[in-house]
């Protein structure tokens, strides 16, 4: 029986080394979705480890150097890249643009400090940092030392690589998956590159759809002549999906809801028709709902944000101003100067939320309640009788995330500055678990509130001269769609004047609040055309 002791040191550099090549291989094979995140997905042949160990064989000393300094640097901003990836995937469902989805994060952390507080989110930003830098140089290290190993031992390291290509060539034209769309042929760093390549030519795509418009030459008096004396109402609720209907736990309750308004508005002499349209977003983005509902265009992305507002577009509301109608926002969810609302959207006023007055409690995100936002409009617009005829376009944003608490409705003679709302007892932190039943039952009161709120506006101030559209931005976060949902949300037209309902007589909607599993999906971006079509 041996007696020697133990080498310590040396067992202590062979697990730092192997360490360090299972930091690299992890950096290059694993997913940026949260919804493929499975342990066979791990399994994969990296065809970029394969290229970069390669090359530190065959490089002379010194540029071996600073070659594996480079590529590990860029391997741990790729690493970076993937960490984002994955928290957009658990937000937004789809993964991380490094080209356009930058001012998604500057979102995120106003989100963090409305929700959460400012030290919650400068304590974010400080930890991300700090995180970022510490994945960048832990993989920069870890590569360096990778191949260290692999120049050492370079006849073994150059059999590996070969056997690692023809393995990685065969799964590529076999098209070898073990988890769907994670092929084993993995080639992440290379599809990252290609990937900003075809957002760097999305500006061109973009342009040339912009250069179509069919209404850019319509004159003013034939502009939405079958409106004329009608107040419209464009009102987005926020994170109003589909899956508020169609999931099990929640959907029964929502429908119910839905049906219970219906009546309620019939009752009051108003119909209703619904369907579907597909949102450019999940999860977040709100603005690109609107610009696309607005637009015509697929605004899927801030660089195409950008350039709507670079240019000379039609707009929903730009069309309502056009033929004369009064033309205001109210943006519940705005703190300061918003210029391109008048500039380009065409708002002749606009009410951010210091404009409305609110002095009551806040509700997690939402700086006041719905039913409070409803009822200042009234009172600064529809109230008076100089305004006539009137378009609004007013975002609801009790229902945006995380939805608890949820604010209780009043009766709409005591709202007064807010005062009257009082603050919810006993709300905590919300479990972000993906599908918890405490996630769906705080999403499906927030929207149950919205959208009481706005069928109870609509008995107590609703004439016959109103049109209200009314429909979702966006699709909720995973926490409550899961992966992989639809981007589908309901939206609704609600009238008493059966002419207008008959407008849109040929668009196979459901009848009522609630849109039926076949009523007809369209994208947001054909909204602005079928609408004008209809009215015009």
């Amino acid at each position: 029986m041996s007696t020697d002791p133990v080498n310590w040191r040396g067992v202590a550099v062979r697990t730092v080394t192997v360490v360090a090549c299972l930091v690299v291989l992890l950096v290059l094979v694993a997913p940026g979705e949260l919804g493929v995140l499975t342990p066979l997905a791990f399994l994969r042949i990296p065809i970029d480890a394969l290229l970069a160990i390669g090359l530190m064989v065959v490089l002379a000393p010194r540029a071996r150097r600073i070659a594996a300094w480079t590529l590990g640097i860029t391997f741990g901003l790729l690493a970076v890249v993937k960490i984002i990836s994955l928290g957009f995937s658990m937000a937004l469902d789809r993964s991380f643009d490094p080209v356009y989805d930058w001012p998604f994060l500057e979102a995120g952390v106003d989100f963090l400090a409305q929700s959460s507080g400012r030290a919650a989110a400068i304590g974010a930003v400080i930890g991300a940092l700090l995180l970022t830098a510490a994945v960048v140089t832990l993989v920069a290290l870890a590569f360096v030392r990778t191949t260290r190993l692999a120049v050492r031992h370079r006849p073994m390291t150059i059999r590996v690589l070969v056997a690692g290509a023809l393995a990685w060539v065969v799964c590529l034209v076999a098209a070898v998956q073990l988890v769907p769309n994670v092929p084993v042929a993995s080639r992440d760093y290379f599809d990252r590159l290609a990937r900003v390549n075809t957002s760097l030519r999305d500006r061109e795509a973009f342009n040339a759809a912009s250069a179509v418009d069919a209404f850019a030459g319509t004159p003013n008096d034939q502009l939405l002549t079958a409106l004329r004396g009608k107040d419209m109402a464009l009102v987005f609720i926020e994170s109003y999906g589909r899956v508020a209907l169609d999931d099990p736990s929640m959907g029964p309750q929502i429908r119910a809801l839905l049906d219970d308004g219906s009546d309620r508005l019939r009752a009051a002499g108003f119909g209703s028709r619904s369907g579907f349209l597909t949102s450019p977003t999940a999860g977040g983005g709100s603005w690109l709902a609107h610009a696309t509902m607005l637009s015509g265009l697929w605004v899927n992305n801030q660089q195409r944000y950008r350039q709507l507002l670079a240019g000379d577009r039609l707009t929903l509301t730009a069309a309502f101003q056009k033929a004369s109608w009064r033309t205001v926002a109210v943006m519940p969810g705005t703190n300061q100067q918003w210029p391109e609302g008048g500039q380009f959207f065409g708002y002749d006023r606009i009410y951010t939320a210091t404009d409305l007055g609110y002095h009551g409690p806040r509700f997690s995100f939402s700086s006041m309640p719905d039913q409070f936002t409803l009822a200042a409009f009234q009172r600064s617009e529809e109230a008076g009788t100089a305004h006539s005829p009137l378009m609004a376009m007013i975002p609801l944003t009790s229902s945006h995330g995380p939805w608890n608490p949820v604010p209780p409705l009043v009766d709409w003679n005591t709202i007064g500055d807010g005062s009257a709302f009082q603050e919810v007892k006993g709300a905590g932190a919300q479990d972000a678990m993906l599908g918890s039943d405490r996630v769906n039952a705080d999403y499906e009161r927030a929207i149950a509130y919205s959208l009481q709120s706005l069928v109870s506006y609509v008995e107590k101030y609703g004439d016959e001269n109103l049109v209200l559209v009314f429909l979702g931005d966006h699709q909720p976060s995973t926490a409550v769609t899961g992966t992989k949902a639809s981007r589908d949300v309901p939206i609704t037209i609600v009238a008493r004047d059966p002419a207008v309902l008959e407008r849109v007589s040929g668009w196979g909607w459901t009848d009522g609040l609630r849109p039926g599993p076949q009523a007809p999906v369209w994208r947001m971006d054909t909204f602005r055309d079928r609408f004008l079509t209809a009215f015009g």
